[in-house]
């Protein structure tokens, strides 16, 4: 869910559920555990695609665009692909939230004990070669989860472990026969990947959670990061707008200036004039509350815009 650009979809509906009271996640503490050992790896693979991407991207445009046109195609994506991905860490930072903001579960000596006996029979997850104990563990924390709920609590068992938890070979939904007495399909489901826990956040929360969801894609889905060549054009045209103003006011201040100045000043408030309207640059430019409430706005952007750029906030130099 982390490293999908989409994960915001089920995030924030987790976090609002959460928040009001209808979901509670039970977290084990080995979970935090792995999550801390794992996330460096799983970020730095984030990072890691995108670079593939912009790999082929590059043979793509050599192939299509030509070596002429090649570097303007290629200047414009990359400076676009890193703002898309950005939503990664915040992917991951999110869930290590929702995870440490859980109802966090330690195992107990019963569940040590049942573990032992899941390998010693050789059941799932001890299916491997490999050292399966953590996953045991997990299992026998959900079975004493289970066995003392409420009658009207529904409970999940979310994973994207198929090799350890799900049935071999066969429909990954569905968990592993030596597991499925632990999943009555009604009180205790077995859910895989997002996909899965959709399905059951669907079933169970319906319109309210279709709800969040829509949200959420409302305020992601149409919107693209700005490229930095969109970013500077707009700085460039604040900066005009700010610098007409101060110029106007420098000007009726009635400070002498050199011919040459003066020239250049009247030179470039036609060129601004010409390029964003008299009228809409006069907007910014009198003695009342609105116009000053103008070249504040406009004067807010220059710095914003710079400050994406690089420079310290409030600096309005022009």
């Amino acid at each position: 869910m982390a490293t999908r650009r989409e994960g915001q979809k089920w995030i924030v509906p987790l976090r609002v559920l959460k928040f009001q009271g209808k979901l509670e996640l039970l977290v084990p503490a080995l979970i935090i555990e792995e999550f801390d050992r794992n996330r460096p790896r799983s970020e730095s693979a984030v990072t890691a695609s995108v670079l593939d991407r912009l790999r082929q991207l590059r043979r793509e445009l050599r192939e299509y665009a030509g070596d002429k046109h090649e570097h303007i195609w290629l200047a414009e994506t990359a400076q676009h692909i890193p703002l898309v991905n950005a939503t990664a860490p915040q992917n991951f930072r999110e869930i290590d939230e929702l995870l440490r903001d859980g109802t966090i579960l330690v195992p107990a000596e019963p569940e040590y004990a049942r573990a032992v006996q899941r390998g010693l029979r050789k059941q799932a997850p001890f299916i491997s070669d490999k050292n399966s104990v953590a996953d045991a563990l997990l299992i026998e924390i959900y079975a004493s989860q289970i066995a003392g709920a409420d009658s009207s609590d529904i409970y999940v068992f979310v994973t994207s472990n198929y090799r350890d938890f799900s049935v071999p070979n066969g429909d990954r939904r569905q968990p592993h026969p030596d597991l499925t007495g632990l999943f009555d399909g009604t009180r205790s489901r077995y859910a895989y990947q997002a996909e899965g826990l959709h399905e059951v956040l669907l079933e169970q929360f319906g319109d309210a959670y279709l709800e969040e969801q829509a949200e959420v894609e409302f305020l992601t889905g149409e919107e693209e990061p700005r490229t930095l060549a969109e970013i500077i054009e707009a700085e460039q045209e604040y900066f005009d707008k700010v610098w007409y103003v101060r110029s106007i006011a420098y000007h009726d201040d009635q400070r002498e200036l050199p011919d040459d100045i003066h020239a250049g000043m009247m030179a470039n408030r036609e060129r601004a004039e010409a390029a964003y309207g008299r009228d809409e640059l006069w907007k910014a430019i009198g003695p009342g509350h609105e116009e000053a409430w103008q070249y504040g706005y406009i004067s807010g952007k220059l710095a914003t815009l710079r400050w994406v750029l690089g420079s310290e906030w409030d600096f309005l130099d022009t």
